[in-house]
């Protein structure tokens, strides 16, 4: 090595010591001829110092070095005078005294500030662009640590309890996982194209098969989705795993001590929400979208929405009493102290929220002066239907009733929406809590987004319907459940899982509702059914979005710092400058062409 110590190794127990550093310049100071750096590498700082009393052709040298030059010194560990010490770094105690200096690479002059204590954050499009130089930053440093021993906690997690880690193909087939895939052209089969997987669900699920028992994998996936705060466009990483001979609650008491270890190991955060047994909450999907309408609620805060249907059906309130004779729903949530804290701008701005998310608009009661409600609605509704709505909510001076009413699934998200809003305009999403729970039976089925009055799966096609085959036939298909579920903290959800469809005949079944012919689901997952018809084995497992995980049990701002070498916003490689074009001889090769 080039170095006898690193730049956060050496500390007062070295004095006297001869040591040689390698590291960047971070930071220079000239004081009366003597020249200070603080030298920076990955484990941290140590100041040098240049004396030209002891040694005068390295003095000479330093004065050349500027920000980000690569250098080597040889010296002696000396401590630091009183009125220097640094207790806020490890190596504060002690500084060198250099006799050698070789400049190894000098550096242009960084396009951004690298220096953190000065609290300037530079463009991310520069950032990421000069990725190279952003990557030297201690945040990044940090959070490229953290990643990895956040990794290497689950292998050994995962290997402590039999679990085998296999890895899966990258080039594959289509799937309708629910998202777009990325297509791969095939050069030696022309007009026929791999896809990237959006997840290694059918290969797991075909380990199971294939007697693998336990598997789990650090896996790469690939989605040609938008990107947004807490997805990174085009791949992502999860912790993929599977089990076979299992029900529902062996996958959650597989996954529930990880994610209390991994809370607890890698975040500030306490868990708020835990039952007297150390278990996680498990609330259905059905009542997670009533109660908090969101099938990822975020408990850190009540807010509950619950139904006045019966209250106000009779009422001489026309706008409610229309929506519950067509079949509706009226629902209220109250914001404890939020008529205190809102302004009429507030309200108007909740009000165009819950409009974007499909609702007419945001009906509202004040709680005020001595049991007063103020609100355009009140002489509508009358006295009485007021007083029981107050009375069901425990309402008191300074709340206010928010309500929606329309179709209920339409008054859920809008409601769901507003409740989220109002947590953090509280002030109520405390950074400092952990609030886990499952959310469970989810719906097989639901009417496709694309083709309006069909039917399509509503999440994972490859789930086991609740009731099996009898479900299949004889339910309506909008009423059948699966069993799936989802990992939610903090309002994120976390996880997709599932007890998988093991059997061909109710997996023809289940795609036959969705609209598919048996012809279809042979040409598309033929190696599954095939597989299934030789002994396929009751399996289940789930997939946790490992930099989501970390972002949450962080709060770090943006997904995309959690990444190396990340894309923007737009989807860009702004440092390398792709997507781009490639030369007509490759597309030749992969026989096509450019449509413009």
């Amino acid at each position: 090595m080039l170095r006898t110590h690193t730049c956060g190794q050496l500390r007062d127990s070295e004095i006297g010591e001869k040591a040689t550093l390698t590291g960047w310049v971070h930071r220079r100071r000239d004081h009366g001829g003597v020249i200070f750096i603080d030298l920076r590498d990955r484990y941290g700082l140590t100041q040098i110092k240049f004396d030209p009393a002891i040694e005068d052709n390295a003095h000479a040298e330093a004065d050349k070095l500027r920000s980000e030059w690569v250098v080597k010194v040889t010296g002696t560990v000396v401590a630091r005078p009183g009125d220097m010490l640094n207790k806020k770094l490890k190596t504060g105690m002690i500084e060198v005294e250099i006799s050698d200096l070789e400049v190894l690479n000098t550096s242009k002059t960084p396009p951004f500030e690298l220096i953190e204590e000065k609290n300037v954050e530079a463009n991310e499009n520069i950032r990421l662009k000069y990725r190279f130089i952003d990557l030297r930053r201690p945040k990044l440093q940090k959070m490229l640590r953290v990643r990895d021993e956040i990794i290497r906690y689950m292998r050994n997690y995962f290997h402590a309890r039999d679990f085998r880690e296999v890895q899966t193909p990258i080039l594959a087939n289509s799937s309708p996982e629910g998202a777009r895939d990325w297509l791969v052209p095939s050069r030696i089969y022309p007009g026929k194209f791999y896809a990237l997987p959006q997840a290694p669900q059918q290969f797991k699920q075909l380990l199971m098969v294939g007697g693998v028992d336990r598997y789990f994998q650090i896996a790469p996936c690939f989605r040609d989705e938008d990107p947004r705060m807490d997805r990174h466009f085009g791949e992502f990483y999860q912790l993929d795993m599977e089990m076979s001979f299992v029900e529902q609650d062996d996958i959650f008491q597989v996954m529930e001590p990880l994610m209390i270890e991994l809370t607890e190991k890698f975040s500030q955060k306490k868990i708020v929400n835990l039952k007297e047994d150390k278990r996680f909450q498990q609330i259905s999907w059905k009542e997670a979208m009533t109660k908090y309408g969101s099938d990822k609620p975020d408990l850190r805060f009540d807010f509950e929405i619950k139904s006045v249907s019966k209250i106000v059906k009779d009422s001489d309130f026309a706008v409610f009493a229309k929506v519950i004779e067509s079949g509706g729903v009226v629902h209220a949530m109250n914001v404890d102290g939020g008529g205190e804290k809102f302004s009429r701008k507030d309200i108007d701005e909740l009000t165009e929220l819950a409009q974007s998310k499909g609702a007419k608009g945001l009906a509202y009661i004040v709680i005020k002066d001595g049991g007063k409600l103020q609100s355009p609605i009140v002489k509508f509704l009358g006295d009485e239907v007021c007083s029981q709505i107050v009375k069901q909510f425990s309402a008191k001076d300074g709340d206010i009733i928010f309500f929606g009413a329309d179709k209920w699934r339409g008054v859920c998200e809008s409601l769901g929406a507003v409740r989220n809003e109002c947590g953090a305009r509280m002030g109520l999403k405390d950074s400092n809590k952990a609030a886990w729970l499952w959310v469970t039976d989810f719906p097989m089925y639901d009417y496709s987004e694309i083709e309006e009055g069909r039917i399509d799966f509503a999440h994972n096609p490859f789930s086991m319907p609740q009731g099996g085959m009898d479900a299949l036939n004889e339910k309506d298909p909008l009423d059948i459940v699966a069993y799936q579920y989802d990992f939610v903290l903090n309002g994120f959800e976390l996880t997709s899982g599932a007890i998988r469809n093991h059997r061909p005949e109710v997996m023809y079944k289940a795609f036959e509702i969705a609209g598919y012919s048996k012809e279809d689901v042979d040409a598309k997952f033929g190696h599954m059914i095939r597989a299934f018809e030789f002994g396929a084995p009751p399996h289940g497992g789930n997939a946790p979005g490992i930099d989501r995980l970390m972002m949450v049990l962080n709060d770090w701002d943006s997904i995309r710092d959690i990444y190396a070498f990340p894309k923007d916003g737009q989807g860009r490689d702004v440092m390398l400058d792709t997507p781009s074009e490639v030369e007509k001889k490759q597309l030749d090769e992969l026989h096509i062409s450019i449509k413009k």
